[in-house]
C-alpha cells in the first residue's frame, strides 16, 4: 500500500495546527509557563515535593475544542481523525513545552483503540468529554516491554485485585484515570483505575522537566470491576505492541515541536545579539550550527509525518517508520539542546534564560521511550526479521 503525497494532511488537520498554534500562543506563552513552573528554582528543584502545575482553564478549553476527541474512533464519540491530527497536537505542545496531561492522554487513547470490549469503549468516551488518563505500564528497570509489568493481577470474589507498583508514569498528578498493565495466571491484562481508588497511592519522582511531572504509582489490593477491564489477561501485550509506533511517533513529534523552538529562539539571539559590533548570526561559527540545527529538524519531523501516514495507510511497516522516526527526533532533540545553550553565550547557562525549560524537556523525552541507539537497535532487528 502507498501511502498519500501529503501525508494525510488536509484542510481539517492544516486548520487544527494554525488552531492549536494560536491558542497556545495567546494562553501558553513563555511568560505564562515560567510563572507556571519556573517561579523560583528551590521550589522547583529543592522543594519535598516537586509540583505538578498546569493551567486547568486552559485545559478545558482544549476539551471545548475537540483536541482529546481527535484520537477517539466516531463509535466512542470522538472526532475519529487520522494519526497525523494527534501528532500535530503534540508537536504544537511541545513547541510550547506546554505542562498538560493532553499527551499522556494522546497516549492512553492509543493504547485503549486496540482494546476490545464496552470498558474500553466506555474510557474512550471519558477521554473525549475531558477526562485525563495516563498509562501505567512500565516496570521497575523503565523497559517499556509488554511482557513483563510490575503489578500483579489475580481474581477475587470482588472482582480483579492488582497488586505492584508502576514505575515511570508520565503525569500522574494530573490525570484522573490510570490504564494500568497487569500480569495475571493468564497473561497480561489492562486495567482502568481511578486516580482517587482505594489502595492506590501516588508517590512523585524528583526529575529535572519542569514541564512534566513523573511517578511509581503503587497498588495495595486495588479492586477492579468488571466495568474497568479494558483487555483482558490474554490480549493486553499484544494491545500495547499494537499501540507502540503511535506512542513512538506522538513523542518525536513532542521534540520536533521543542527544537523548533529552540532553533527559533536562538536564530533570533543571533540577529539581536551583538559582538565586535556584529550580531551573532554574522559569524560562520554560528551560522553553521544553526543550519544543522534546521537540517537536523526538518529530516526528523519528515520521518514523524511519515510515520504517522504510515499508522493509517501502511500499517505493516508502522513499527518500522516509528523507529526511525524516534531516533531520530531523539539526535535532534540532542543536539539542537545542546546548540541552543551553547550559542546564548554565558546566559545560556543561567535560571533566568528560558531556553532551560525546553532542554530539560528533551532531554526527559529522549529517554523516555528509549535513546536514539536503543531505537535503532530494534529498528536493525526488524530490518534483520
Amino acid at each position: 500500500m502507498s501511502q498519500s503525497r501529503n501525508f494525510g494532511f488536509g484542510s481539517e488537520e492544516t486548520m487544527l495546527r494554525d488552531g492549536a498554534r494560536r491558542l497556545l500562543d495567546e494562553r501558553a506563552g513563555v511568560e505564562t509557563l515560567r510563572r507556571i513552573v519556573a517561579r523560583d528554582h528551590i521550589e522547583a528543584y529543592e522543594s519535598e515535593v516537586q509540583p505538578a502545575r498546569y493551567d486547568d482553564d486552559l485545559w478545558q478549553k482544549m476539551v471545548e475544542l475537540g483536541w482529546t476527541s481527535v484520537a477517539v474512533p466516531e463509535s466512542a464519540g470522538g472526532m475519529g481523525m487520522r494519526t497525523i491530527a494527534a501528532v500535530i497536537l503534540a508537536e504544537e505542545i511541545g513547541r510550547a513545552a506546554l505542562p498538560s496531561p493532553l499527551t499522556a492522554t494522546l497516549v492512553a487513547t492509543n493504547v485503549l483503540k486496540h482494546c476490545d470490549g464496552p470498558a474500553a469503549k466506555t474510557a474512550l468516551e471519558r477521554i473525549a468529554a475531558g477526562e485525563r488518563t495516563t498509562v501505567a505500564a512500565t516496570n521497575e528497570a523503565g523497559a517499556w516491554d509488554p511482557k513483563n509489568p510490575s503489578v500483579s493481577a489475580s481474581q477475587t470474589s470482588a472482582g480483579i485485585n492488582l497488586n505492584g507498583t508502576a514505575y515511570f508514569v508520565q503525569d500522574a498528578r494530573k490525570c484522573s484515570n490510570f490504564l494500568v498493565s497487569a500480569e495475571g495466571p493468564k497473561g497480561i491484562g489492562l486495567y482502568i483505575v481511578a486516580a482517587d481508588a482505594p489502595g492506590l497511592e501516588i508517590m512523585p519522582d524528583q526529575i529535572v522537566d519542569l514541564t512534566r511531572d513523573q511517578a511509581r504509582v503503587r497498588f495495595e489490593s486495588v479492586v477492579v470491576e468488571t466495568d474497568g477491564v479494558a483487555a483482558h489477561s490474554d490480549s493486553g501485550a499484544d494491545t500495547i505492541r499494537a499501540a507502540a509506533p503511535a506512542i513512538l511517533t506522538v513523542l518525536a513529534a513532542d521534540m520536533c515541536g521543542a527544537a523548533e523552538w529552540q532553533l527559533q529562539t536562538t536564530v533570533e539571539y543571533a540577529r539581536v545579539r551583538k559582538q565586535f559590533d556584529r550580531p551573532l548570526g554574522f559569524f560562520q561559527a554560528v551560522k553553521h550550527p544553526l543550519v544543522n540545527m534546521m537540517m537536523d529538524i526538518d529530516r526528523a519531523r519528515s520521518l514523524v509525518y511519515n510515520a504517522a501516514c504510515a499508522i493509517d495507510e501502511e500499517p505493516e511497516r508502522a513499527e518500522y517508520f516509528a523507529r526511525m522516526a524516534q531516533a531520530a527526533a531523539s539526535d535532534a532533540a540532542a543536539f539542537c539542546s545542546s546548540k541552543s545553550v551553547q550559542l546564548h553565550g554565558g546566559i545560556g547557562f543561567t535560571w533566568e534564560c528560558d531556553v532551560h525549560l525546553w532542554f530539560k524537556r528533551q532531554m526527559h523525552s529522549r529517554l523516555l521511550y528509549g535513546d536514539a541507539a536503543y531505537h535503532r537497535a530494534r529498528l536493525a532487528e526488524l530490518v534483520a526479521a
